[in-house]
């Protein structure tokens, strides 16, 4: 009798371990990548200003998590994501590079339009060079610098070419928008040709010159997030805040008009 009731005990013991570890398993908070993580984000260069403060902004909103950013020329961005760069959210300074992340079949969803750009052109403070339109650009002996063809704010300046009948000769042709305007800062360059954006954040360091035919060339930039996203949860959380009123507000301030 008394071994017969050692075994009983025994075998409820083993019962309410059993049961007691299956009840642990089944009640295991479930894995998610909402709240917390790092983001890697490739954005283009007009974009640094607006979106480092949209980072810090993002990470108060949600603690433990962080941001990178990548900022480059688009064109530069597409090519380092189509060749394996990891990245979580692309925001391109136009259309076209954009599409050719959704033929690389890198997009997770459709773009969205958060903002638009137009060209300027900006000269040394109080513009010494007395330029007051486009075609002044042309004047002999004039360093001019420009984007590439390949880059946004190029293809732009290509657009304002055309529709003026005006041909530029630039002494460079840089990679990104921001080389244009240190070209300027720096006295390398008499003229370049930026968005409104970097003329604004560059303050005093230039003068910028508006002309109406820059109406011709106006950039609309959008954002998506990544397929190859580690954190798609996370990576939607920022392009909500990109695209709501928050990111509105940031990218208004800066010089960025509506899309």
């Amino acid at each position: 009798m008394r071994f017969t009731a050692r075994v009983g005990a025994v075998a409820a013991l083993v019962t309410l371990v059993t049961a007691g570890c299956g009840a642990s398993k089944d009640t295991a908070p479930p894995a998610t990548d909402a709240t917390g993580g790092k983001l890697m984000v490739f954005a283009a260069a007009s974009l640094k200003k607006s979106f480092t403060d949209i980072g810090e902004q993002f990470k108060t909103e949600n603690p433990g998590s962080d941001v990178e950013f990548t900022f480059a020329g688009s064109s530069d961005l597409v090519t380092q994501l189509t060749q394996g760069a990891p990245g979580d959210v692309f925001a391109s300074a136009d259309t076209n590079n954009m599409d050719k992340a959704a033929k690389a079949n890198l997009l997770a969803g459709s773009p969205v339009y958060f903002a638009s750009n137009t060209l300027t052109i900006v000269v040394s403070p109080g513009n010494p060079k007395k330029i007051e339109s486009f075609r002044d650009l042309t004047r002999p002996g004039l360093a001019v610098v420009t984007c590439a063809p390949q880059v946004p704010c190029g293809s732009a300046t290509q657009k304002v070419e055309k529709a003026s009948g005006v041909q530029l000769d630039p002494v460079s042709e840089e990679s990104q928008v921001t080389d244009v305007l240190t070209k300027v800062t720096t006295g390398q360059a008499d003229a370049g040709l930026v968005y409104v954006t970097d003329a604004q954040g560059a303050g005093d360091k230039v003068t910028a010159v508006a002309f109406p035919e820059s109406a011709d060339a106006v950039n609309v930039y959008p954002i998506a997030t990544l397929k190859q996203s580690k954190n798609p949860s996370l990576a939607t959380k920022f392009v909500d805040l990109v695209t709501g009123e928050a990111g509105a507000k940031v990218l208004t301030s800066a010089g960025f008009a509506k899309p």
